[in-house]
């Protein structure tokens, strides 16, 4: 068996608003396998600032990992411990070698284009005009779910904004989840948190930032409106810290992004330790080509969960990989008249 990586430069749209700072590019990797005629292929889903392993030595540890690549997955795995990203790329390219098929790694009524995920849409940061304007494309394209990325405009603003939401949509017409990335200050979060609750939203990710876990668990234990963990759970690698976490901030939900806290298999653990404490769950992609949020995708449709689900980035970059994936009515489809067009050379 031989392994190859190598760098793709993902090109947004148009620039995405989060409340730390604007994207316009969003770096990815690839790791091909070949053996006896037949190609595996994974991607490694960095993203520069957030990512536990945005290391100096990351394109030395993928070339190690690729020169060693016959040691085997569950050697790798172990290696890259402190490298999710390449975790994830591993396990998706070990898989689709084994199936023979480098994008059907997890086959299912999804795969076969009978079955589909409901996602939520997304609302990036910008000026209340332009994040007006993608409120209303999300709500006429036919989505019940909608993510708002709030924290980095002016909170009076950001109100008004899911305030004109509420004046037209009931919550059981549409679910309204707000993702402050950390943004609100300890003194100021449980008051905001009180305003928002007004507007009967779904719940809100990362309030506050991630490392302060004695005011997150306080917060947790004392908020009117639901609180989800996201960059908490980043760079916490071994079980035993996973479930001290868990039972120390006690969250209602967690959100789980397999390409930045170990991939399937750490995602799976998150999830046999969320649900034996009673905290929900739910899946997104991080910024992803196609390649990696199709994984992700199949993944997630074996899970059988019925909310909504953070996969809907696939549309964002104007060089993304072709795929059959299709968003249509706020739902994820794998079309079966429709290929992909990635270059396995």
């Amino acid at each position: 068996m031989k392994a190859i990586y190598y760098k793709h430069i993902l090109e947004f749209k148009q620039p995405s608003g989060t409340s730390r700072g604007v994207l316009k590019t969003k770096e990815t990797w690839f790791i091909i396998l070949k053996s006896d005629n037949i190609t595996g292929v994974g991607e490694c889903g960095i993203l520069r600032g957030l990512s536990i392993d945005d290391r100096p030595d990351y394109e030395t540890q993928l070339k190690y990992t690729c020169e060693n690549i016959n040691k085997g997955l569950v050697f790798l795995l172990a290696e890259n411990i402190e490298f999710p990203s390449i975790q994830i790329g591993l396990e998706m390219a070990f898989k689709s070698l084994k199936a023979g098929h480098p994008f059907d790694i997890f086959p299912s009524e999804f795969t076969k284009g009978q079955a589909s995920i409901a996602i939520n849409g997304l609302i990036w940061m910008g000026t209340k005009a332009f994040m007006n304007e993608q409120i209303k494309a999300k709500i006429e394209a036919g989505f019940s779910c909608i993510k708002m990325k709030i924290g980095a405009i002016d909170f009076e603003t950001e109100l008004e904004l899911l305030q004109s939401i509420r004046q037209e949509f009931s919550p059981s017409d549409i679910e309204l989840r707000v993702d402050a990335n950390g943004a609100f200050t300890i003194e100021k979060a449980l008051e905001k948190l009180k305003r928002l609750s007004d507007l009967h939203l779904h719940s809100i990710e990362q309030p506050i930032k991630q490392h302060q876990r004695d005011a997150m668990a306080k917060l947790c234990a004392e908020t009117p409106l639901p609180i989800a963990l996201d960059e908490e759970l980043i760079g916490v690698f071994s079980k035993v810290k996973k479930q001290e976490l868990l039972q120390h901030i006690n969250p209602q939900y967690i959100i789980l992004k397999p390409s930045f806290i170990g991939g399937f298999k750490g995602t799976d653990e998150w999830i046999e330790l969320a649900e034996n404490q009673n905290i929900d769950w739910w899946i997104t992609s991080a910024l992803e080509s196609n390649v990696g949020l199709n994984a992700i995708a199949q993944y997630t449709y074996l899970k059988h969960i019925n909310k909504p689900q953070g996969l809907g980035t696939g549309s964002l970059f104007t060089n993304n990989i072709d795929s059959p994936l299709e968003v249509n009515r706020g739902e994820l489809h794998y079309s079966t008249t429709k290929t992909w067009d990635f270059n396995l050379e």
